[in-house]
């Protein structure tokens, strides 16, 4: 029943924020999350490290028509359970810093929101999926369209058209799927494993997975289907940023691994170069991109674009290092994300400005803000002992396997990303004085509440990143074979 209380739980602290107003809703919600996360860590705790789905809850939903809410946590989602429990905590707290109108809908959203993405993490049933993943759509579009910048509403709807049309394809897809599983006279079911031992000739296979690949890759996203990111990230909330990038665009690489790979291996052998050729692209359109940005949050985005596509390459490397790292560096480009974009937004909040032009000095009065920007910042460079590092070895190590020069191409994300994020650190922080050199404050204690977790897990990914293979490498171990098979 774990996995059912951390589904549920969410909303129902969500509707009770209703009879909450101002900080007494921020307080609730704050409490809500860091419940929700102990009972996370409390079911990586006593979990397995076996590849057998665990808090496995099945029971009839549409019985007639073979559809059941079907839940349950294996590796690979107890881990991104985990990513998710933990970063809505600290997004929360970031926003306390903020008076949003309407504190009560603002912060209930962020919990329906947790409750939509631990859906698609823990669902076993391609129309559950389907429904959380929808679910998850819906805070978020309000939370942006209602609390964004001057241009949230054409950027919001942008952002929401792109996701709908490529959830229908998704929807499509698995239509098709459930009615080849009641072929033959067998009973329809759309339960995932049934899913898996459907016997699909390769034409089959190649529209399928065009169909499902194209929802995810909108919402990773994937060049050229990015189009509606940097606005999206620059126009919402920082609270709203944190979640589609800390977390929501994992939702596009888990399905990859839980649901493309496994279903369609044959159409990922064939269309793979093509999307491993479309990754590259990103990874280096994104951090071209990014040397160019003078706004410090839309740097941040298309950083986020060039990571995705690092990640991505790995998924599609089909190798073992690269299903692996990919895992690790979604823990890795969550933690570093939510850390920059919080960075960001105290720049913001004291300088009224994102513009790196106008920046600099700002170190000289502010040592823990330098400290803290700095460490996430070389953790995004991949520098080794840090979160970035891990999680990037490994997934150049895939891509190289699965081609040479391609690994060597990829690579220069590394490089490439040194150049913008060091860049813009020495202007912001170490450049000439400006006219808020003399007046910017240091960090707040709620602020270093936000970001000190943040350092300890940059470096407890970039030491002991066993922690966390170790609970994901049964499960992907599993897809592997599946794949391969």
């Amino acid at each position: 029943m774990l996995t059912v209380f951390l589904l549920l739980f969410p909303v129902a602290a969500a509707l009770l924020l209703h009879f909450a107003k101002g900080n007494a809703a921020r307080v609730m919600a704050l409490g809500a999350a860091l419940v929700e996360f102990a009972v996370a860590v409390y079911a990586a705790v006593i979990s397995q490290l076996t590849a057998q789905t665990q808090f496995e809850v099945n029971v009839p939903w549409i019985a007639s028509s073979g559809i059941n809410f079907h839940v349950g946590m294996d590796g690979l989602s107890l881990v991104l359970v985990l990513l998710t429990a933990f970063l809505v905590p600290l997004i929360i707290l970031a926003s306390f810093r903020h008076d949003y109108p309407n504190a009560s809908a603002f912060y209930a959203l962020i919990l329906f929101m947790q409750t939509g993405l631990i859906g698609v993490f823990v669902s076993l049933d391609a129309f559950l999926f389907y429904f959380f993943w929808e679910v998850a759509l819906i805070p978020i579009y309000f939370l942006a369209g209602v609390w964004g910048s001057e241009r949230r509403i054409a950027v919001t709807f942008k952002f929401f058209l792109y996701t709908i049309i490529g959830s229908l394809f998704m929807l499509a897809a698995f239509v098709y799927l459930y009615f080849q599983t009641g072929l033959h006279g067998a009973a329809r079911s759309s339960d995932l494993l049934a899913f898996y031992n459907l016997t699909l000739s390769s034409d089959q296979q190649s529209w399928v997975f065009w169909l499902i690949f194209i929802a995810f890759a909108v919402k990773m996203p994937i060049f050229p289907f990015h189009t509606w990111q940097p606005d999206t990230y620059t126009e919402s909330p920082t609270p709203a940023t944190m979640l589609l990038s800390g977390i929501m665009l994992k939702m596009g690489i888990y399905g990859t691994l839980r649901w493309l790979l496994p279903i369609v291996p044959k159409g990922v052998s064939h269309w793979g170069p093509l999307v491993m050729v479309l990754c590259i692209i990103g990874i280096i359109y994104g951090a071209i991109i990014a040397i160019r940005q003078r706004d410090v949050k839309r740097l941040i985005a298309y950083s986020s674009l060039s990571h995705v596509g690092l990640m991505a390459a790995g998924v599609f490397s089909l190798t073992m290092i690269g299903l692996q790292g990919t895992v690790i560096q979604m823990l890795a480009h969550g933690v570093n994300v939510v850390g920059m974009f919080f960075i960001a937004d105290i720049i913001q909040r004291r300088t009224g400005t994102r513009d790196i032009a106008e920046l600099g000095g700002l170190t000289k009065n502010t040592p823990a803000l330098s400290v803290t920007f700095l460490v996430l910042l070389l953790s995004t460079v991949a520098l080794p002992l840090t979160a970035g590092f891990v999680g990037e070895f490994l997934l150049l190590g895939g891509v190289y396997q699965y081609n040479h020069w391609m690994g060597a191409v990829a690579g220069l994300t590394i490089i490439l990303g040194a150049v913008y994020l060091l860049r813009m650190f020495q202007r912001v922080m170490l450049g000439p004085d400006t006219q808020f050199t003399a007046t910017i404050k240091d960090l707040t204690g709620s602020e270093l509440a936000v970001l000190v977790p943040l350092i300890v897990l940059v470096f407890w990914l970039g030491l002991f990143p066993g922690t966390f293979m170790r609970i994901s490498e049964p499960a992907i171990t599993q897809i592997m074979t599946i794949v391969t098979r």
